[in-house]
């Protein structure tokens, strides 16, 4: 299956070579400093002009990997709750980046519930806007992609279990949507507390209880189920902002945190 773009021309710019300046510019990495090797990082998903900054620091930083699973959510509510494609490639203006059909398929097996679907991917952008990042920075790589629509705890767990393994976890989630500034740098404190303390139960829990609308909250507790089966212990904050950081709009802003762990 060849997946085409959904979002290119609204999320990033569909013209190549602008494309590929707006990605050097938001990942402006020290070229003499060596990346970090990473387990997983948990990165924005939002309009490049929001969070791209965002998301770039955290990708200049890391020693970027050949194989990568995409764990992203599902915005929309068609296909399967939690979807894998397993063969083909995802276009986008600066190319096609290939599934690792292997590795899919070895984590189907591990994990009953991960379903192949095209549908739930089809215009989902949350995994669709890390691929011309992972162009530029790592070109050859392959990836898995899957988009995560359950926010059942028990279920997340599962996936969590089957994807801790010796690759890159891409997690993308925006923190908190459309309250006032103060609001929403209040609420995301909370949960990045409970991601830099690698806690999937405490995140899950202090979501729901301060009503914390982080899309990616069944992505980021599998991630650190994942994380915590692997034995990782070290996290770090790499940038957090609000879109007022840029737009100004202090009345109905998202929160964007950038992390890495290793």
């Amino acid at each position: 299956m060849l997946r085409l773009p959904a979002v290119a021309g609204r999320f990033y710019p569909s013209d190549p070579a602008e494309l590929t300046a707006l990605i050097r510019k938001y990942s402006g990495a020290d070229p003499g400093q060596p990346g970090i090797p990473a387990r997983a990082c948990l990165v924005p998903h939002a309009g490049y002009f929001y969070s791209g900054h965002v998301g770039g620091a955290v990708l200049a930083r890391i020693a970027l990997p050949r194989k990568i699973i995409i764990l992203g959510v599902r915005h929309f509510p068609r296909g399967e709750p939690a979807a894998i494609l397993s063969s083909g490639a995802w276009r986008t203006p600066l190319g096609d980046a290939r599934i690792d059909e292997a590795l899919a398929e070895a984590l189907k097996k591990a994990c009953p519930l991960l379903r192949e679907d095209s549908v739930a991917h089809t215009t989902e952008h949350s995994l669709e806007v890390q691929l011309p990042f992972l162009q530029v920075l790592a070109p050859g790589f392959t990836f898995v992609p899957v988009a995560l629509g359950t926010v059942q705890y028990e279920s997340l767990v599962s996936v969590g279990e089957a994807i801790g393994r010796n690759v890159l976890l891409l997690t993308t989630s925006d923190l908190n949507h459309y309250e006032d500034d103060a609001t929403t740098r209040s609420k995301d404190r909370k949960a990045i507390e409970r991601l830099l303390a690698l806690d999937a139960r405490g995140l899950y829990d202090i979501c729901r209880k301060e009503e914390i609308s982080m899309c990616g909250l069944g992505p980021a507790v599998a991630m650190l189920t994942a994380l915590n089966a692997l034995g990782v212990k070290k996290s770090e904050l790499v940038k957090y902002a609000t879109s007022a950081d840029v737009s100004g709009d202090r009345d109905a802003v998202v929160g964007y945190a950038g992390m890495i762990f290793s």
